[in-house]
C-alpha cells in the first residue's frame, strides 16, 4: 500500500463534538497485546517517514533496540527512543506529544541533550485531561488502545514486569480522520475555553 501523505488540517472553528457513539460499520484491523505493541506501534514509530503524533496521559523515556548495523556476532544494544527522534527530526519528520502531566526525570533528561528537539523539533502540549492513548504514523497508522508511551506500557520492558495492554492498528481512512481531528482539535486549545478545570491549568493551550 503506498504511503499516504499527513493530512494538512486546520484549526476547527467549531466545537469538535467529544461525545458520541458512532454507527456501526466495518473496519480493518489487527489485535495488539503486550510485547506485540513494541513490535508494531514502536518499530513503526522508529521508522516513521512524515509525522509522529502521540497522544497519552503518562510520558517516560524508554529504551529501544538499537537497529543500526553491528559487527556480525555483536548482542543486540538498547538506546533512548529519544535518540531515534532526533534523527527522525533530522529529516524533517513532524513529531508532536500530546501529554497529560509531567513527563518522567529521564525523559527530561534524554530530551535535554538533543538541542535539535529542545528547539522545538518535538513540538509538546500538556493538558491535564488527556487520557486517551493513540499513536499516529506517517497519517496512515493509527493505535488506539490502553498503553501509554511507556516501556512498560508499549512492550519495551522484560515479560514479567511490563503491564497488562490492549488495543488494536488499523489504517481506516475514515478513523484516522476523525482521530486526528480530535488530536487537532485538543492541540489548539479547542476546549480550553469552556474548561471546567481551567483555571488549574498553568498553561491553557489556547494561549488566552
Amino acid at each position: 500500500m503506498a504511503r499516504r501523505a499527513k493530512r494538512s488540517l486546520s484549526v476547527i472553528d467549531r466545537p469538535l463534538d467529544l461525545d458520541f457513539v458512532s454507527a456501526s460499520r466495518p473496519i480493518a484491523m489487527r489485535f495488539v497485546a503486550g510485547k506485540g505493541h513494541y513490535e508494531s506501534v514502536v518499530r513503526a514509530v522508529m521508522n516513521a517517514k512524515v509525522s509522529v503524533w502521540i497522544a497519552t496521559a503518562n510520558l517516560k523515556e524508554m529504551l529501544v533496540e538499537d537497529e543500526r548495523p553491528r559487527m556480525p556476532g555483536r548482542r543486540a544494544s538498547y538506546r533512548p527512543v529519544l535518540d531515534v527522534f532526533n534523527e527522525l527530526a533530522a529529516r524533517e519528520v513532524d513529531l508532536r506529544i500530546l501529554h497529560a502531566s509531567m513527563p518522567s526525570g529521564p525523559f527530561r533528561a534524554a530530551f535535554d541533550r538533543h538541542p535539535r528537539l529542545v528547539k522545538g523539533a518535538l513540538a509538546m502540549r500538556m493538558c491535564p485531561r488527556v487520557h486517551l492513548k493513540a499513536v499516529i504514523v506517517d497519517g496512515r497508522l493509527l493505535y488506539l488502545g490502553s498503553a501509554n508511551w511507556t516501556g512498560a506500557g508499549l512492550g519495551a520492558k522484560a515479560d514479567h514486569n511490563r503491564n497488562f495492554e490492549l488495543g488494536f492498528l488499523t489504517e481506516d481512512e475514515a478513523l484516522l480522520d476523525q482521530v486526528q481531528a480530535m488530536f487537532e482539535h485538543l492541540w489548539t486549545g479547542g476546549e480550553c475555553g469552556r474548561c471546567g478545570r481551567r483555571a488549574l491549568c498553568e498553561a491553557p493551550l489556547d494561549g488566552k
